[in-house]
């Protein structure tokens, strides 16, 4: 009989440097992600763990590559964020990108062109309505007894508003006649009413008939004024 000796039993099993199945995928996955990693270490440190310059020439250039390609698609990307919202949803191929933005220009200046237009009509109706308001100040003139104030609806149409004592001595027919005689306003409407200390509050409402001559408010409070 063979006497069976530890040695026999327990023998010591290694695998092979070159045939370690560990190290062909660990040679693999080195060798699958090596282009991707190349982009992230200084191009020194690859000639100088490289034995290959082709190699290194080649990784260099496919990583300058994807870095050019990126600052190009970020530039599109960038110009297709500055379309109209209608056109940023949809896929736009570069070319088409490139055309509509082109397109889009000459569309923002006629904007721009409106806006400022736009601005001076506004600003020019502000001064007309601050003149207006100058104007209804000075118009807006008499003692407690006896206020009278004018101001122009649209066109001819002009309403004036007095405010007396119902003993004053101005009666509303006399001024309508020096309206209508004088200033060729003709009474389209009236309205009035008495408030609880005995103030008469009138609103006339007329219309000039001839347009040829200016109507100066001031001119017209003042003759009312003196009736």
């Amino acid at each position: 009989m063979c006497s069976l000796t530890p040695t026999h039993i327990f023998q010591t099993f290694e695998w092979p440097l070159d045939n370690n199945p560990i190290n062909h995928q660990n040679n693999y996955l080195i060798t699958e992600n090596l282009e991707s990693l190349f982009s992230n270490f200084d191009p020194s440190y690859h000639q100088l763990h490289c034995s290959n310059p082709t190699t290194v020439k080649k990784l260099y250039h496919n990583a300058s590559e994807r870095d050019r390609r990126k600052k190009v698609n970020t530039l599109y990307s960038s110009l297709r964020s500055l379309l109209p919202a209608a056109d940023q949803t949809k896929k736009l191929s570069i070319p088409v990108t490139i055309s509509r933005a082109l397109k889009y220009i000459p569309e923002l200046e006629q904007q721009v062109e409106n806006l400022i237009q736009k601005k001076e009509e506004l600003l020019s109706r502000k001064v007309d309505v601050i003149h207006h308001q100058e104007k209804q100040r000075k118009g807006l003139v008499g003692s407690s007894f006896f206020s009278i104030s004018v101001s122009r609806l649209s066109g001819s149409e002009v309403v004036i508003q007095i405010s007396t004592y119902k003993l004053h001595k101005n009666p509303l027919s006399e001024i309508l006649l020096h309206l209508e005689d004088d200033h060729g306003l003709l009474l389209m409407d009236a309205s009035s009413f008495e408030s609880s200390g005995a103030r008469l509050f009138y609103t006339l409402h007329l219309d000039q008939l001839e347009c040829t001559c200016r109507l100066e408010y001031e001119v017209l409070t003042e003759k009312l004024l003196s009736l």
